[in-house]
C-alpha cells in the first residue's frame, strides 16, 4: 500500500509538472503578427506558418489588416512582429525606434484590373497613362481607402499621373466633437471614385459587382480569380510597369521600446522567413500554376 501510494504521488507530481511546463511553454510559443490582408487573402500564410510552427513549435496569431493599421499595431506594442509592404513607412517605423530591424522577404507586383470591355481603354498602357485615361473617362474606380500599402501605392500613382488629389471630409459626431475624418481622392473623378475602407478582397469583389477598375496586388487577384469556384469577372489590363513594384518586409518590434514583447520568438520567425526553407516555400507557392510571390532574401 505504501509503495502504491508513493507511486501514485510521484505520478501526480510528474503530471502536475508536465501541465505547468506546457502552460508556460504554450504561452511563450505564441507570437502576434500584424500583416497586410494580401498575405492572408492570397493563401500564402497558410503555406508558410504551419511549416514554421512545425519547425519551431511557435504558433503565430495573425491580425490581417491594411499596412497602415498593421504598422500602428507595432507602434502601440500590440504585436510582436509586422509583415507589411510600404517601404517608406517601414523605414520610418525603424528610424523612430519601433522596429528592431527589417528583412526583405519577397516581392510581387500591383496590377490594374477592370472589366473585359475596358471602357477607359487602358489595356497595354503604362500605369500613369492608364490612370489618366480612367480619370478622363466615364469609368468607375474603386479604392481600398484603408491606409494600406495598396492604398498608398494608388495615391502615389495618381501623383505620377499628374492627377490632383483633394480631401473629402466625412461628417461624424463624437460626443459633440467633430473630428477631422476624411480621405484623399482624385478630384476629377468626383462621384466616379468610390473609397470603401476595406481590404483587398472586398475591393475586388465590389469592383466586380460595379464592373469598375481597381488597383490590386497580384497575389490576391490570382487567388480571387483562380482560387475560388466562382472566379472573378475582372481582367488584368495594366501590369509590368516599374512603378508597380511591391516589396514585402518583416520587422520584429523593438524590445527596447516594448520589453514585454516576445522578441526572441519574433526574431526566429523573421529569420526563418529568409532562410533557405522559407524562401523556397515562397518561391514554390503557386495559385493554379501561377507564381504569386518571389523571394528576396540576399544570400
Amino acid at each position: 500500500m505504501i509503495k502504491k501510494s508513493v507511486f501514485i504521488l510521484v505520478v501526480e507530481i510528474l503530471v502536475l509538472f508536465s501541465c505547468l511546463h506546457n502552460a508556460v511553454g504554450g504561452e511563450k510559443a505564441i507570437i502576434r503578427m500584424s500583416t497586410t490582408t494580401s498575405t492572408e487573402n492570397s493563401g500564402l500564410l497558410d503555406a508558410l506558418l504551419p511549416e514554421f510552427t512545425k519547425d519551431t513549435g511557435i504558433q503565430v496569431k495573425v491580425f490581417a489588416k491594411g499596412t497602415g493599421a498593421a504598422i500602428r499595431d507595432g507602434m502601440d506594442g500590440n504585436v510582436d512582429i509586422i509583415f507589411v509592404h510600404d517601404r517608406a513607412r517601414e523605414d520610418k517605423f525603424i528610424e523612430e525606434g519601433y522596429g528592431a530591424y527589417r528583412l526583405a522577404v519577397m516581392h510581387n507586383d500591383f496590377v490594374v484590373v477592370g472589366p473585359k470591355n475596358d471602357p477607359a481603354g487602358i489595356k497595354g498602357a503604362n500605369v500613369a497613362e492608364a490612370f489618366k485615361r480612367i480619370a478622363n473617362s466615364n469609368a468607375l474606380f474603386i479604392s481600398r481607402g484603408d491606409d494600406s500599402g495598396t492604398h498608398s501605392k494608388e495615391k502615389e500613382i495618381w501623383g505620377i499621373a499628374g492627377i490632383t488629389l483633394a480631401k473629402k471630409n466625412i461628417d461624424a459626431d463624437y460626443g459633440g466633437k467633430t473630428p477631422d475624418i476624411g480621405y484623399e481622392y482624385p478630384a476629377v473623378l468626383a462621384e466616379r471614385y468610390v473609397s470603401i475602407g476595406q481590404g483587398m478582397g472586398k475591393a475586388l469583389t465590389f469592383a466586380e459587382e460595379k464592373q469598375a477598375y481597381t488597383l490590386a496586388d497580384r497575389g490576391t487577384y490570382l487567388e480571387y480569380k483562380y482560387g475560388r469556384a466562382q472566379g472573378l469577372d475582372l481582367e488584368i489590363l495594366c501590369e509590368g510597369d516599374d512603378n508597380l513594384g511591391n516589396p514585402y518586409g518583416i520587422i520584429p518590434v523593438n524590445p527596447e521600446k516594448y520589453p514585454d514583447i516576445r522578441f526572441e520568438d519574433a526574431d526566429r520567425l523573421a529569420k526563418w522567413l529568409v532562410s533557405e526553407k522559407g524562401q523556397k516555400l515562397i518561391a514554390d507557392y503557386k495559385i493554379h500554376g501561377r507564381q504569386a510571390f518571389f523571394p528576396d532574401a540576399k544570400k
